[in-house]
């Protein structure tokens, strides 16, 4: 699993935010976890105290509209005071053009929700969560409707622990 950017990286990758983790650290209240998809997208969401990343759902998109009700209505219904999505990096550390779409999309969500937004490397969890789906030998079908879901803990449990 990976890691939140180190200051070198998120510096690198112009991560900076309108929010500071420091903040956070000081709060308490619910975060949800975003596994960016242009088809689906994977949502994983923390018990108050930011404990336990539990998976929450997979949210398959419409359009703007309808996505940004979805959105305003789950940090609503949930709580949610904190969203975190998954940037897709390349091992070197550098911008894809996927982590460039999943930027887009968390100036697009915090716009929407009017929610601070953090961004934590997200290499390899689809694949992972793929992996340990495979384990569990759930057929091709059962793997998919829980894979960006899973990809969505996985990535909220790395900024849980970042934040220990």
């Amino acid at each position: 699993m990976s890691g939140l950017l180190t200051g070198h990286q998120a510096e690198h990758l112009n991560l900076n935010t309108e929010y500071s983790m420091q903040d956070d650290r000081s709060n308490s209240g619910r975060v949800a976890g975003i596994d960016f998809g242009t088809v689906r997208i994977g949502i994983a969401i923390t018990d108050v105290e930011r404990k336990i990343a539990s998976p929450y759902e997979n949210y398959s998109r419409r359009d703007q509209a309808a996505d940004e009700k979805y959105f305003q209505e789950l940090v609503k219904q949930e709580e949610i005071v904190l969203l975190v999505v998954g940037l897709p990096v390349h091992m070197s550390g550098d911008e894809s053009q996927k982590s460039r779409e999943a930027r887009q999309f968390g100036d697009w969500l915090s716009a929407s929700t009017g929610l601070p937004v953090e961004y934590v490397d997200e290499r390899y969890t689809t694949r992972h969560a793929e992996q340990l789906l495979h384990r569990a030998q759930l057929t091709a079908k059962q793997r998919r409707r829980r894979r960006d879901m899973l990809a969505a803990q996985m990535i909220l449990t790395t900024f849980i622990e970042s934040n220990r």
